[in-house]
């Protein structure tokens, strides 16, 4: 058997299981989000609360670690949009937990805060430059034309222009 062949069966056998255990994850946790309620109505608005944002943000964090499997599954490739979202909702997670429970310092939270920063620039640079998106050429428009229309509308115009005069 082809070493190439028995890798790929391999990871796409490993990415099933881990989409299944990240499925089985997602149901608990919206089972526990739920069963958290109890806090709202029993204990403290303050500390049900605390407890719901917790659930709420762990869930959408398993939900985007899923969408990244997902999408792992079908193009064979990871995307850093995918990657990035996740740690963006994991240190969101830890400082919404951490400002709650009231036990981080201020410069720990402004680490986070710059941790935010990168990640966010990061994503948007992964979005920018992204090797998915089809490269069009570049048309060199004069300014005047650019103003008034862009893209495909004023190379028609030129072309019927030029196409009634002859």
């Amino acid at each position: 058997m082809d070493s190439i062949k028995l890798f790929k069966k391999v990871t796409d056998m490993i990415s099933t299981i881990f989409l299944y255990i990240l499925l089985l994850a997602l149901v608990v946790g919206m089972a526990k989000t739920l069963l958290d309620i109890r806090f709202i109505l029993l204990e403290s608005l303050e500390s049900g609360f605390n407890h719901m944002v917790t659930s709420v943000l762990t869930v959408f964090i398993v939900i985007d670690l899923f969408k990244a499997f997902v999408d792992y599954q079908e193009n064979d490739r990871i995307k850093l949009t995918d990657i990035t979202d996740a740690t963006i909702l994991i240190v969101l997670r830890e400082i919404a937990v951490g400002l709650y429970a009231q036990k981080f310092g201020y410069e720990f939270v402004l680490s986070l805060a710059t941790l935010l920063l990168v990640l966010g620039i990061m994503r948007v640079l992964a979005v920018k430059y992204s090797p998915a998106e089809t490269q069009e050429p570049h048309i060199s428009v004069p300014r005047e034309e650019r103003l008034s229309k862009t893209g495909l509308s004023v190379i028609f115009d030129r072309y019927n222009a030029t196409h009634e005069n002859n």
